[in-house]
């Protein structure tokens, strides 16, 4: 059996309602991601060559990280940022050693997201919506943390402006099905505003004791709170 046909019906009910309501909401809301990520791209073009710069010097090539991260629906696709640690194979190190001082100031005012404007332009990703995590994590999610998927990743999102890095897993989780069930242009307009307010303060940049946030290894976790 189909596996909506196998929800209940009120749940079927409210996810067709839902995305009726979104049709035309997702149409204007990809026109405006289309064209605030090329604006984007092409207003902070000198901006990235001199990232780039600097990260080929510090770190090396190459200067784009690619990792492929579930997108809407599960989709896989590349996500691209600027290279925040050095190469995997440098002297056996972990992560937190692998982050430089460069890395680190590039994840705390948000410059390593650049390129991510590009995954905007070509569609994988929004301006705003839940943030793509590993793919690993999707054979990790309940039922419901995995609703996340049925709205388009974004490079902010409701839990980026409530918390960032400093919430656990399971309120982060809470807030990005709380964003696909409640997203519209205005809430859209006050997380892009609010994040410009969240990376100026430098805000929820990392779990306490951690460089961004533990991994998450499934709902017995979920507490304890990797974008």
């Amino acid at each position: 059996m189909d596996e909506i046909e196998q929800q209940p019906a009120a749940t079927r009910a409210r996810r067709m309602n839902t995305r009726t309501q979104r049709r035309p909401y997702d149409t204007v809301k990809r026109g405006i991601d289309v064209c605030l990520s090329v604006f984007g791209l092409i207003i902070t073009a000198p901006l990235q060559a001199v990232v780039a710069v600097v990260v080929l010097v510090v770190h090396g090539g190459p200067v784009l990280f690619r990792q492929p991260r579930p997108g809407r629906g599960g989709k896989v696709f590349d996500i691209l940022k600027f290279r925040t640690m050095l190469h995997p194979d440098a002297d056996h190190i972990t992560d937190g050693q692998r982050l430089t001082r460069l890395g680190r100031f590039l994840r705390a005012s948000s410059l390593d997201e650049l390129p991510s404007l590009w995954n905007v332009a070509c569609g994988e990703m929004s301006l705003v919506g839940p943030r793509p995590l590993r793919v690993e994590y999707l054979a990790r999610y309940t039922p419901e943390q995995s609703r996340r998927h049925e709205a388009l990743p974004g490079i902010t999102g409701l839990a980026q402006v409530r918390g960032r890095n400093d919430l656990d897993w399971d309120d982060k989780f809470r807030l990005d099905v709380e964003y696909v069930d409640t997203r519209c242009l205005r809430l859209d307009l006050l997380i892009l505003l609010q994040t410009v307010q969240t990376v100026l303060g430098r805000q929820g940049i990392s779990k306490g004791g951690f460089d961004t946030m533990p991994t998450f290894t499934g709902e017995r976790d979920a507490g304890n709170g990797d974008s």
